[in-house]
């Protein structure tokens, strides 16, 4: 299950990487927190399910909550990706279900919406992004992945993110397929893929 509220670049990675039987996972719908977007239609362009769960159509963001997690739990996914969801999940779908979700810096540097500019901002020479188990926190979850992105001299947001975003792209596409080929277990903070049975 991937749940998205933009353009989808990260879905139509893991969209094409799951046309492949090799990969290991199937995406089994995609969700929204908006109508119209990109995201949806490439997912039904791949002949995938989508629905939308808008918030301005709940009476409270708690209603929202537990709405969202019902339609997560009609699709019974083994995972959910958060590819670009800009909407922060409450405990319904947190507690139901494994949530990865990615950041573009290197946790636990530079958290919450602006990670390149604070990253720009505080002179680093070495960000990255980051694929992680999500938690009720902002950008706290225990870490599966890494990968280091360079800050070249004249670097803005923009272009930095831009590389970032590329990099992070093939990283969530290669963390889930391993999840779902090998499986994972959690101790504490420290993610072990591969100790478990695969995804069903």
């Amino acid at each position: 299950m991937v749940l998205v509220s933009g353009s989808g670049t990260n879905l139509q990675a893991l969209l094409d990487a799951a046309a492949d039987e090799g990969y290991g996972a199937r995406i089994v719908a995609v969700g929204a927190d908006r109508d119209g977007i990109e995201g949806l239609a490439r997912a039904e362009r791949a002949g995938v399910p989508t629905f939308v769960e808008r918030v301005p159509d709940h009476p409270s963001r708690e209603e929202w909550d537990r709405a969202l997690a019902a339609r997560i739990a009609e699709h019974k996914p083994d995972l959910v990706v958060c590819a670009g969801f800009m909407k922060i999940l409450g405990a319904p779908t947190l507690t139901s279900f494994p949530v990865l979700n990615t950041h573009p810096a290197l946790l636990p540097s530079f958290p919450g919406a602006h990670g390149v500019r604070d990253a720009l901002t505080y002179g680093v020479r070495i960000t990255g992004c980051t694929v992680m188990l999500a938690d009720a926190g902002v950008d706290t979850g225990p870490i599966i992945a890494q990968e280091a992105v360079r800050v070249f001299d004249g670097d803005d947001e923009h272009t930095l993110h831009e590389r970032i975003k590329t990099v992070e792209r093939g990283l969530l596409v290669d963390t889930v397929g391993r999840m779902a080929r090998e499986g994972w277990t959690v101790t504490g903070r420290t993610v072990r893929l591969g100790r478990t049975a695969g995804l069903g």
